[in-house]
């Protein structure tokens, strides 16, 4: 099943590719049906998952590299937990999301979509891969449609915020390679679940070192101050669909990659410096959100409250408690489809408008009631409200998080202050107030896949809301042998 779900957007990016130029208006309709069905098997993955079962379920596995028969092998090894069986269902879901969004696209359209599908791929790698190497790869894959997506397809200085983009992941890349490489070599392998259960002890260089090495690579792409600079720039200048991928999975591979590989092959170096990142997370919540609500651009505006949010995910990480890491694992989720929402409605106001500069809108609710409607509910469930997704996260990050990091928890908690201020305030001056005559021409929402993107989102927030145990009891099967290595249990 990890295997179809990871190449099945592969097999529709090259059927794409294959179409003549006088039918490739057909890619959508191959990318929404390689999507969907990859969606049905990410619920399938996510469904027979057992939560009660030890270890990692549903493994494919081989060996792919054995270089002169040597020691080292690099293996092809899938395999699904509690922490990879949420994150593959978000990207199927937001993986057929982005396809809805893009049915406007109207130039070089199978290329768009190719690269729109191999992204998929990447991301699905990344999430299943149980060796390091491997993990790499699917890691480094991920940039090629990345800067195709934004610079052939983006807006303003698409192709320097592309390459910036390209620079930082890099040179965050190569610290990781390193760090991988030290790992493997130490420990003789570079399958994960092995070098968890053995630990490396006599490296070439410092763990420390490579502990940070290892962590730049997943705080950049978090992203964390002051590795965020590259997060604005892309998502203000790629399209609308690229958008939803960028905030709603790609930034969840640094998270993810914190709980799948750091904590539980460096245990003793995380505890060492938890404090030092607690602080970094609540210093990065608050300064997110106090850049946010400086921000005059809808997207530039999203953009930084991700920087706000993502910090909650490191907050709950470094309390180094079962409650803290289930959190910060729940939270990616949340955050992936409320803020997936998000840029799904300011895609939509865009195309409309053509404009996301606030100061520009005024009153589009009278014109646009149902994207107003659904705009204002995604900023809701970003701010917490309770009986939405959002809360539920938030709330059991700081329960975490509180008893080991006090003052960083407390900077959390004036983050969601913040965040209702930017939230409603945004709300309230593009939608509410006057109506602008200039805007009278505006129509709401009236296609169905926009009614599809939107509702699916809408139905997955208050469904994640109102009964979290849908996520919680694979999150905790996935967080406590993590937990249980820092003498906490779930």
């Amino acid at each position: 099943m990890p295997t179809l779900f990871l190449f099945l957007p592969l097999v529709g990016a090259i059927l794409a590719l294959m179409l003549p130029k006088h039918r490739e208006h057909e890619a959508k309709w191959i990318a929404l049906a390689f999507t969907t069905l990859a969606f049905a098997v990410s619920i399938a993955i996510f469904v027979w998952f057992d939560p009660d079962q030890v270890g990692y379920q549903m493994v494919d596995q081989f060996k792919w590299i054995n270089p002169g028969g040597g020691g080292f092998e690099v293996q092809y090894i899938v395999g699904v937990d509690g922490l990879s069986a949420p994150m593959v269902l978000l990207l199927g879901l937001l993986s057929v999301v982005a396809v809805l969004v893009s049915f406007s696209v109207e130039v070089r359209v199978k290329e768009y979509f190719a690269y729109l599908l191999l992204l998929e791929t990447a991301v699905a790698g990344v999430f299943l891969s149980l060796d390091l190497i491997q993990f790499f790869l699917f890691w480094e894959l991920e940039l090629l449609p990345m800067y195709m997506l934004i610079s052939l397809w983006g807006t303003g200085r698409n192709r320097y915020s592309a390459m910036k983009f390209l620079i930082y992941t890099l040179a965050g890349s190569a610290l990781m390679l390193v760090g991988f490489l030290v790992l493997g070599f130490a420990g003789g392998t570079f399958e994960i679940s092995a070098l968890v259960e053995a630990p490396p002890q006599d490296t070439l260089v410092p763990l420390s070192l490579v502990f940070w090495a290892i962590m730049l690579a997943f705080l950049v792409k978090l992203p964390i101050f002051p590795f965020h600079t590259w997060l604005p720039d892309a998502h203000t200048d790629a399209p609308t669909a690229v958008s939803v991928m960028l905030a709603g999975v790609l930034l969840k591979m640094g998270g993810y990659g914190i709980l799948r590989i750091v904590l539980p092959i460096l245990p003793e170096q995380a505890h060492d410096f938890r404090v030092l990142l607690a602080a970094l997370a609540g210093f990065s919540v608050v300064y997110g959100a106090v850049i946010t609500l400086q921000q005059r651009d809808l997207k530039r505006l999203i953009a930084y409250s991700s920087v706000s949010h993502m910090g909650y995910v490191l907050l709950g990480m470094f309390a180094l408690s079962a409650v803290g890491m289930s959190g910060a694992a729940l939270q990616m989720f949340t955050h992936g489809t409320i803020t997936g929402l998000l840029f799904v409605m300011v895609g939509l106001v865009y195309e409309r408008t053509h404009t996301r500069e606030i100061s520009e809108m005024s009153g589009l609710m009278h014109r646009m009631p149902l994207i107003g409607t659904v705009m204002l509910l995604a900023g809701l469930a970003s701010l917490g409200l309770p009986g939405m997704s959002g809360f539920v996260a938030e709330l059991t990050t700081f329960l975490g998080a509180f008893d080991a990091h006090p003052a960083a928890t407390i900077a959390g908690i004036f983050g969601v202050v913040l965040a209702a201020g930017y939230i409603l305030w945004t709300v309230q001056r593009v939608f509410h107030g006057p109506a602008d005559e200039k805007w009278e021409h505006l129509t709401d929402a009236n296609h169905w896949w926009e009614y599809t993107a939107m509702a699916s989102l809408v139905i997955v927030i208050f469904a994640v809301g109102i009964f979290p145990s849908l996520l919680t009891e694979s999150i905790e099967s996935g967080i406590e042998p993590i937990a249980a290595l820092f003498g906490d249990s779930a």
